[in-house]
Parts: C-alpha cells; structure tokens; sequence
C-alpha cells in the first residue's frame, strides 16, 4: 500500500493540469518555456550546490551515460528498420531513453532503502538532470518539426540555462562560496516549484491528446524498452561496477521507472512528437504500477 501512496502525489499533479486544461484551455507552449529558461535553472542550481561531490557520481555517472547511450542505439536501430524520418525517431528517443527517477524513483528508494538508499537517489536524480538538459534538449531540437523551422541541436543545448545553473552550482559547492540564507531561500522557492510545473504541463499535454490518433505500435515498442529492456541493461552495466548490493539495486529499480515528465516539455517545446511522447510518460506511469512491483520482488 506505501508504494500506491507515493504514485497518489504524482497522479494527483497530473490530473490537475488535464483538468485546468479541459476546463480553461491554457496556451501550453509559453508555460513549458518558463519551466525551461526560467525554473530549471534554479533546480540544477541548488541541485548541484547542496550535495556533496564524492566517487559515488563517477560510477552512478558511468551507469546512466552508459544505459542512456544503449537505449539510444536500440532506438536508433529501430528507426533504421522502419525508416522513420528524423521527427519521429528523435520523438521515439524522448519517450523511450530517459527516466523518471527524480519524483518518481526517489520518493520510491527511500520508501525501500531508507536515509541510506536515497542519498543514492538524490545522485542519481542530479545527474539524470545534466543528461536531460543536454541529450534531451538535443534530440528535442533535432527532431523539431515547426512548419520549416529548423534549429541546431548544439546551439539549442547551448543556449539552456539550465546547463549554467549546473555549471556555478558545481564551481560553488566545489569552491564552497557561501550563499546567504535569504538568496538560498529564494532559489529554493523556484527551485521547488519546477518539478510540479513541469507535471502539470504533462498533465495539460495529456488532456489534447487524441487516443485514435496514436501509433500503438510505436507505443508498444518505446514501453517495452523503456519499461522491460532498460532493467536489463541496468543490471549487466551494475554487475562490472565495484559498488554493493544496494546500490546495484538501485540502478536496476530507477531503470525501470517511467518516461521522465521533462522530454514532454522538450516534446512541447520544439514540436517533436509532443503527443506521442507524453502519452508514452502517462502509459509508462500507468504500467510500471505493474512492473516495479514485479521488478522488487526479482531484486529485493
């Protein structure tokens, strides 16, 4: 019952967003830019700031370099095979390569590992963060599909701020530059409210979504690689890594969470299949009810 108790919240988020959309019909584009330009950085900030650098971001950053780059190629090869254009193979990548393991795989560790385990999580979670605004934005761009607007992927990478918050959050924890309690507090009020913008915009995203519109097979096969295939490749990266038991577990247990609500809002941002890649974040949210339970009871 605790674990249904940690997907009431994120369920919860989301269905504020398809109800205020259904009821109001906001314009979404300018909310997923303020989450972006504005917000992000601010997380990625005290993100980096507030935790202690150690050997522990070296191997946890192996893993998730490793997992994302083999989840690309699966999706690269996929693409090959079904000769998709550059639009729908980058919208595959969104939904298919990147994991939820901020306000979904957290909140999920510290329920089965306690203080211990989530500090492990709260690594994981700060890493996936650099990934998603570096390799998500890219692919997001690449894929752009903006009636013949086109964007450099790089330049596109470039221009995030969220990649400078990073950045200075880095060279202040690592030169330990004391930041006044009035500024930190400021930083953290954007800061907290940057995860549940970015679900709401999902849940916004979800309630435009045509049902009869969607690919199914795509669908199928982006769930299955993300749901299915990524704990596999989680667990033969974990077996060459010195690290203990626990922590190989939980590699293989953020592995397996959903789609990451960020690549809607990438998705959103640049037009890259922005249908296709929140309904395969909902569906992965809706399975993995199913899968993780299933995944805890072969790793625990």
């Amino acid at each position: 019952m605790e674990f249904f108790g940690v997907l009431i919240p994120i369920f919860g988020v989301f269905a504020l967003g398809f109800i205020g959309q259904k009821v109001w019909k906001f314009e979404l584009k300018p909310v997923s830019t303020i989450a972006i330009y504005l917000m992000s950085p601010f997380l990625a900030f005290r993100t980096f700031y507030q935790n202690e650098i150690t050997l522990d971001y070296v191997y946890l950053s192996i893993y998730l370099v490793v997992l994302c780059a083999v989840s690309i190629v699966i999706c690269y090869l996929l693409a090959w095979l079904n000769r998709w254009d550059k639009n729908t193979t980058s919208g595959f990548i969104l939904a298919s390569a990147f994991m939820n393991n901020g306000n979904y795989g957290a909140p999920l560790i510290l329920l089965l590992f306690g203080e211990e385990g989530f500090h492990y999580a709260v690594i994981l979670m700060v890493l996936q963060q650099l990934i998603m605004c570096t390799a998500g934005i890219y692919y997001a761009a690449k894929g752009s599909d903006q009636g013949g607007q086109s964007f450099s992927p790089l330049k596109e990478v470039v221009k995030v701020p969220i990649v400078y918050g990073a950045i200075l959050g880095l060279l202040s924890n690592g030169l330990q530059i004391g930041i006044g309690d009035q500024v930190m507090s400021a930083v953290s009020m954007v800061a907290d409210a940057t995860i549940p913008t970015v679900m709401i915009v999902l849940g916004m995203q979800l309630a435009s979504i045509s049902l009869k519109q969607l690919d199914y097979r795509k669908l199928g096969a982006s769930l299955s690689i993300k749901l299915l295939l990524a704990p596999v490749i989680a667990f033969a990266i974990a077996f060459f890594l010195p690290v203990d038991n626990m922590v190989k577990a939980i590699m293989i247990l953020t592995a397996a969470t959903p789609t990451a609500a960020n690549t809607t809002i990438y998705a959103l941002q640049f037009q890259t299949k922005p249908g296709f890649v929140s309904s395969a974040t909902l569906l992965s949210t809706l399975l993995s009810i199913i899968t993780i339970p299933l995944l805890m009871f072969l790793v625990l």
